[in-house]
């Protein structure tokens, strides 16, 4: 019961106040220790096998540290008393959510185009993507915006709410340890194509469940927010898009959550895309209906908001149902 008011109080306080500031964000910690780590066993000239290995041993030192010091603080706070036990948990289980921060990092996209030029929309929209946004059209810069508000509900909200479920704040630990590992070595490129092998795999895996659990709670998120404006949310269009473009992506997580938002905004993302000055085919997702505008990118942050808040309601309930 602890845990399961740890992670409503922490999402409640993450839907409130993002992440402030002023307060040192344990990812970055993560990050840390993921670039000291690499400093000492990324080796220059050594064979793949060599680089897979060493790469592997990157994971593990990273996933152990970054649960085992979290839960070792747990447990010596709830021997000193459980309500500071319950505090800790609900800070961190705030702190490893990104429901508020990913909306507000959005929606400057929107008021950069709204308020500036298509050069300020591409500067805050390489914000947040990690693909090159000089060349990007409006309609690009749009999509892209778009497209992370898709894939991050599934990354930032609600796999992490679906760890912290299960183990607590511990376990959300181990789950951002393993997305932060892919996001900063699981590139396919010439360094991390055989170091960063282990990391995008073991992001594959953990993410395989929640990936579809977002997808399908996102769908019904659409049909919640269809009774309100079904001419802008079609949970119709979201299912048969899912059904037919969920495996449009290299990745096997990706597309799950970009084909619903597609299919419920009635718009078409992806297609191909520049990465570090190189161009990558990639097909699209969803149909081009309508042109994609400014204000999808509200739209999707609604889709955001409405999968979060079924997320916590369809998690609690089974730990809750599990509990009893």
């Amino acid at each position: 019961m602890i845990i399961l008011a740890a992670c409503a109080a922490g999402f409640i306080l993450d839907l409130f106040f993002g992440d402030p500031a002023w307060i040192y964000h344990p990812i970055r910690i993560i990050g840390h220790l993921i670039s000291g780590l690499e400093k000492k066993l990324y080796k220059e000239g050594t064979s793949p096998e060599s680089l897979r290995r060493r790469g592997t041993l990157l994971w593990i030192g990273t996933a152990g540290i970054a649960t085992l010091v979290p839960c070792l603080l747990l447990w010596a706070a709830f021997q000193i008393h459980p309500v500071l036990y319950f505090l800790l948990q609900s800070f961190w289980c705030w702190q490893l959510l990104a429901t508020k921060s990913l909306k507000t990092e959005s929606m400057k996209v929107k008021q950069a185009l709204d308020t500036g030029t298509i050069e300020d929309g591409r500067k805050a929209v390489s914000m947040i993507v990690g693909r090159d946004t000089k060349s990007l059209t409006e309609e690009g810069v749009v999509k892209a915006a778009v497209e992370t508000v898709a894939e991050n509900t599934s990354d930032g909200i609600i796999a992490p709410l679906f760890y912290m479920m299960i183990g607590g704040a511990g376990l959300g630990f181990f789950y951002k340890a393993v997305n932060t590992m892919d996001s900063m070595v699981g590139y396919k490129n010439d360094r991390y194509l055989d170091f960063g092998r282990t990391a995008a795999r073991m992001d594959d895996l953990f993410n395989l469940i929640p990936a579809r659990l977002s997808a399908f709670l996102m769908i019904g998120a659409a049909g919640i927010l269809g009774l309100f404006d079904s001419r802008h949310y079609s949970m119709a269009n979201a299912w048969k898009i899912y059904k037919r473009d969920r495996h449009n992506h290299k990745s096997p997580n990706a597309a799950q959550t970009e084909s619903v938002c597609a299919g419920a905004l009635s718009v078409r993302l992806a297609g191909n895309a520049w990465y570090f000055g190189k161009l990558y085919e990639k097909p699209y997702i969803g149909d081009d209906i309508r042109p994609i505008e400014r204000e999808d990118i509200r739209r999707a942050n609604r889709l955001l908001y409405g999968t979060a808040v079924l997320g916590l309601l369809v998690f609690g309930l089974a730990r809750l149902i599990v509990i009893i």
